[in-house]
């Protein structure tokens, strides 16, 4: 059985700071359907599609805060999305902040079927940034004020004739991920993110916010054997600039397709799933070339900094 599809990466330009829920799934809406247009079975959309990069804000907790998260999902500002997939029969990937019902705060990103269904959750581990007010930054970056790390690991859930995974944004940056998912068989990875070209504690690395994304996604896909879909909020929003470079990668570590504006863009991709295999029955046989044992420096638990100190 034939397990080739196309899939699509549907960028977002700016969402203003005032910009509504409704716009930004009009504008979700929009590029589903350009998606399925051209034939594409899975469309992924970015981290915190629905909204501004609000950790780029200082905001005491309460309502100020609680506007920027979801309480439920679909909920009915993004019931017209969940809609569309169901009347197009396209499955999505969607980043959102996440409120549960016990006031838990995640950065999160689900896989829909082509049903409407929610089919798979992931929370964001890798959290970057710094919890307290900084005002010498030009922009903030409180990931670790405003979201808890997450807590279900890198699951892989079963969709469109294989197994696929998530992780967002910062994830991306760290092997680990790359290597769980992986583990657990991923044959697709989608990956939301918002990066901005300025680093505030290392500037001089500003001019390598490209070349350090599609690192990490290429290598992640080849040492992994698996293809990947990473997709940006870009442009600029609310004066910080966002890098886009929105790109598909095989399981070789090749670019099959890049985004080249910023903003709102759909590229696509044939994706063959069967192609894993190129890699993972060969260089990177797990089962036969891993060698765990002598790794267990990376699962050791971190020093507890702030109780040194």
């Amino acid at each position: 059985m034939s397990r080739k599809f196309t899939v699509a990466a549907a960028q977002l330009g700016p969402i203003a700071r005032d910009e509504p829920r409704s716009s930004a799934v009009a504008r979700l809406c929009a590029m589903m359907r350009a998606a399925k247009a051209r034939g594409a079975s899975l469309v992924v959309f970015p981290e915190l599609a629905l909204t501004t990069f609000f950790p780029r804000w200082y905001i005491e907790s309460g309502a100020e805060l609680d506007q920027w998260f979801e309480t439920e999902m679909p909920s009915a500002a993004t019931a017209p999305l969940f809609a569309l997939a169901r009347e197009l029969q396209i499955a999505f990937h969607l980043g959102y902040a996440e409120l549960t019902p016990e006031g838990r705060r995640f950065n999160t990103a689900i896989l829909v079927s082509p049903g409407g269904e929610i089919l798979g959750k992931y929370r964001k581990i890798h959290l970057p940034g710094h919890r307290e007010n900084e005002p010498w930054r030009p922009f903030q970056h409180l990931e670790k004020r405003y979201f808890e790390k997450g807590d279900l690991g890198w699951p892989t859930f079963d969709m469109l004739g294989g197994k696929l995974g998530m992780c967002i944004c910062n994830d991306r940056r760290w092997p680990e991920t790359w290597r769980v998912l992986g583990l657990g068989g991923a044959e697709l990875v989608c990956l939301g993110y918002n990066t901005p070209i300025h680093f505030a504690p290392a500037p001089e690395h500003d001019h390598l916010q490209y070349f350090h994304n599609e690192l990490s996604a290429q290598a992640g896909c080849y040492q992994n054997g698996t293809w990947g879909v990473a997709v940006a909020k870009a442009g600029l929003e609310e004066g910080s600039v966002l890098i886009g470079g929105s790109l598909i990668v095989a399981p070789t570590g090749e670019i099959v397709a890049r985004a080249t504006t910023s903003g709102d863009e759909v590229i696509t991709a044939e994706v063959d799933l069967d192609r894993c295999a190129e890699i993972r029955a060969n260089v990177f046989n797990f089962e036969e070339h891993r060698e765990p044992q002598d790794y267990l420096p990376i699962t050791a638990p971190k020093p507890d900094r702030r109780a040194a100190e």
